[in-house]
C-alpha cells in the first residue's frame, strides 16, 4: 500500500487540529473532527478530498450546531479498508459504524460532490434520519458519457497498481498542475487553500485512496432510489462548477421534485470553500435549529 498520510508526522497545521481524533470503527481507523454544540450536523467531503476542505465552514457551523466531519475511507488521515467499503453502500455502512462508535445521531447532514450521494444512500437505508440533507455541487447521478462499464475497470486496473498512486502524486503536487486541477473545477482558492490541496494530493496513499473509490463507484441503484427519499433535499450549485453539470440538479429534482435548487453564480465546485459564509447561512436556512 503506497504511502498514507501520518497524523504524527503531517498533522502539523492541519485546520481544526483541535477538533481532530481518531475512531475506530467498521475495522479501520477513521480520523474525525468533532467541534461545536447543538443539533449534530454530519459533513462529507468529496473524492480526493478531506476535512482540510472544511476549514473555514467548520468553525462557523460549530457555533450552531455539534459538527462531525470525517476523513473519507482511505481519504487524508483515514485507513485505507477492504475494497468492499470502498463502494457507495460500503462507505454507509462504514460511516453509520463510526457515528454509532462516537454516539452521535446527525439531525442535519451536509455533503460535497461525492458526500452528498454517501448520505442520500444512507439516507435511503435508514442508516441516519436527519431533518435536512444539503447536497454542495452534488455527484449523486451517473454522469452522462461517462459508460460505468469502462470506466470502473479502468479505475480498478490502475487502483490495483502502488507504482500508478506515486507517479499520480508527485506529477499532481507540481504546481502548475495543481494550479491546473483546482482550475478545472471552477473554483478560485487562496494560497493557503492550494497549498493544503497540494498536501493531500502528494501522498501517494491518499491517491490511492481516491482511486479505490472511484473503482468501487457506482451510482445507477442510487439513480433508480432517489424518488424514494423522503428527506427533505436542498441542492446547492455554482454556476460556475466544471466538475459536476450545474444541469445535473435539473435531473435530480425531475427524479424527486420535492427538492430545493438553490443556484450561485460567480462560485465553482468548491464553492464552500470559496465563499464559506454564504455556505454556512444556506445550510442555516434550510436547517434552522
Amino acid at each position: 500500500m503506497p504511502d498514507q498520510l501520518l497524523w504524527e508526522r503531517d498533522g502539523a497545521g492541519w485546520p481544526n487540529a483541535e477538533a481532530s481524533r481518531f475512531v475506530t470503527a467498521a475495522g479501520i481507523r477513521w480520523h474525525v473532527q468533532i467541534a461545536g454544540a447543538g443539533p449534530v450536523l454530519l459533513m462529507l467531503h468529496g473524492t480526493g478530498a478531506a476535512t482540510h476542505s472544511w476549514r473555514a465552514l467548520l468553525p462557523l457551523l460549530a457555533a450552531d450546531y455539534t459538527v462531525v466531519a470525517p476523513d473519507l475511507p482511505g481519504h487524508g488521515f483515514t485507513q485505507m479498508p477492504p475494497a468492499a467499503l470502498m463502494s457507495l453502500p460500503g462507505m454507509a455502512r462504514g460511516l453509520t459504524a463510526l457515528l454509532k462508535a462516537c454516539a452521535l445521531t446527525p439531525e442535519v447532514a451536509v455533503g460535497h460532490s461525492a458526500g452528498a450521494a454517501i448520505l442520500a444512500r444512507m439516507c435511503l437505508d435508514r442508516q441516519i434520519a436527519p431533518r435536512a440533507l444539503i447536497s454542495l455541487n452534488g455527484a449523486m447521478l451517473p454522469l452522462p458519457n461517462m459508460p460505468t462499464e469502462i470506466f470502473a475497470p479502468l479505475a480498478r486496473g490502475l487502483a490495483a497498481w502502488d507504482i500508478v498512486s506515486r507517479i499520480a502524486a508527485r506529477q499532481a503536487a507540481a504546481p502548475k498542475a495543481l494550479d491546473r486541477l483546482i482550475r478545472s473545477t471552477g473554483s478560485t482558492l487562496d494560497a493557503a487553500g492550494t497549498e493544503l490541496y497540494r498536501r493531500v494530493v502528494g501522498s501517494p496513499g491518499h491517491v490511492a485512496g481516491a482511486l479505490a473509490m472511484m473503482a468501487n463507484w457506482n451510482l445507477r441503484d442510487l439513480a433508480r432510489d432517489l424518488p424514494k427519499l423522503r428527506t427533505p433535499l436542498t441542492l446547492v450549485v455554482g454556476q460556475g462548477d466544471l466538475t459536476i453539470p450545474p444541469s445535473d440538479a435539473v435531473r435530480v429534482r425531475r427524479l424527486l421534485p420535492t427538492a430545493t435548487i438553490v443556484s450561485l453564480a460567480g462560485l465553482g465546485h468548491l464553492a464552500h470553500e470559496e465563499q464559506p459564509a454564504t455556505i454556512a447561512a444556506l445550510i442555516r436556512d434550510a436547517a434552522p435549529r
